[in-house]
């Protein structure tokens, strides 16, 4: 039998709801932060949705029976709703649609693929192209970088900040729709960080998307090399968020728009690899960030690059949030 959890009164009066991807949370828990960082000292509830058939096929749609969509004990929650749900990925899109039918005021993060009226408010990324009167667009995806955020990171990783400068992060993801990344453009890749690094300190982080071929190779490469390595858990903790706080340059592939997103919420200069090989949407943000000079290309002769460009941190959770507060009154 499910176990329900609590129900929540007015003591979590926000709601962050996603399917649990990593993406999809940090973005959902990011904006609910922000947005009851001004309303309540209480902590956001997180709610991790699991979708039941026949309900999850047709997410966000509402058909007969949604409120069985996610099991009993959602519906359950669905008695007594928040004042604000914030969902992100079309799961949550369903979650926030019957939460708002329930009297919560809903925020949907990512294109819902339903018209936007059916929520308060839709976060969607420029590059997707939505407008409208229900639409906000932002330049890529949702983080909670900041500087306290930042600061936090270096003081929860104080050995990075004792490597040599200049400290290079290096944050690798991996294939996606819109981009094929082998052992051989891993290669390519080290061949410029070989370049680019001699002198500092270099230090790199895999994804969960990275393939285990190309973890090997990393690990062969630079298991001395470099000051950082990490490829999976049996590493230790990730220090991602202390790479982002204390490098003086970020490389980054371009294959995760979360990934780039955050490394352009810090104040270091970043640099993309080979974002020339980048198709789809996600290639619209990028250009995005270049036409800005928020980021470069790491360019064929990477030893003489200048790190001195633009380094406005770019940190949509907080405008997004400032936009909410004043249109819904909170």
């Amino acid at each position: 039998m499910e176990q329900a959890p609590p129900l929540p009164g007015p003591e979590a009066p926000v709601w962050a709801l996603t399917d649990g991807h990593a993406g999809n949370v940090r973005q959902a828990l990011a904006l609910a932060r922000a947005l009851a960082a001004d309303t309540t000292n209480v902590p956001v509830r997180e709610v991790v949705l699991h979708g039941r058939a026949p309900w999850r096929w047709w997410a966000p749609r509402c058909i007969p029976a949604s409120e069985r969509a996610f099991g009993p004990a959602f519906a359950r929650l669905l008695r007594t709703p928040p004042m604000l749900a914030v969902g992100c990925g079309r799961q949550a899109a369903l979650a926030t649609r019957l939460l708002r039918k329930r009297g919560a005021r809903a925020v949907q993060i990512l294109d819902p693929r339903l018209p936007a009226r059916l929520w308060d408010w839709v976060v969607a990324p420029a590059h997707d192209g939505l407008s409208g009167a229900h639409i906000i667009q932002v330049q890529g995806s949702l983080n909670e970088i900041d500087d306290a955020w930042l600061a936090e990171a270096r003081a929860a990783f104080p050995a990075l900040g004792a490597l040599p400068g200049p400290r290079t992060a290096v944050l690798i993801g991996g294939p996606s729709a819109h981009l094929a990344f082998d052992v051989a453009a891993l290669d390519a890749l080290c061949a410029q960080l070989d370049a680019l690094t001699a002198g500092g300190a270099l230090m790199i982080t895999a994804s969960r998307r990275t393939p285990v071929a190309v973890r090997e190779r990393l690990r062969q490469r630079y298991a001395r090399q470099a000051a950082q390595l990490w490829i999976d858990e049996a590493d230790g903790d990730n220090p991602y968020a202390g790479m982002l706080a204390w490098a003086d340059r970020i490389v980054c592939t371009p294959d995760s728009v979360n990934m780039l997103s955050e490394a352009c919420a810090t104040r270091a200069p970043v640099y993309v690899f080979e974002p020339q090989h980048l198709g789809g949407r996600p290639r619209v943000f990028v250009d995005a960030l270049l036409a800005s000079g928020r980021v470069r290309s790491l360019a064929a002769d990477p030893a003489h690059l200048s790190d001195d460009f633009n380094l406005e941190p770019l940190r949509e959770t907080a405008r997004v949030a400032s936009i909410l507060r004043e249109r819904m009154g909170l």
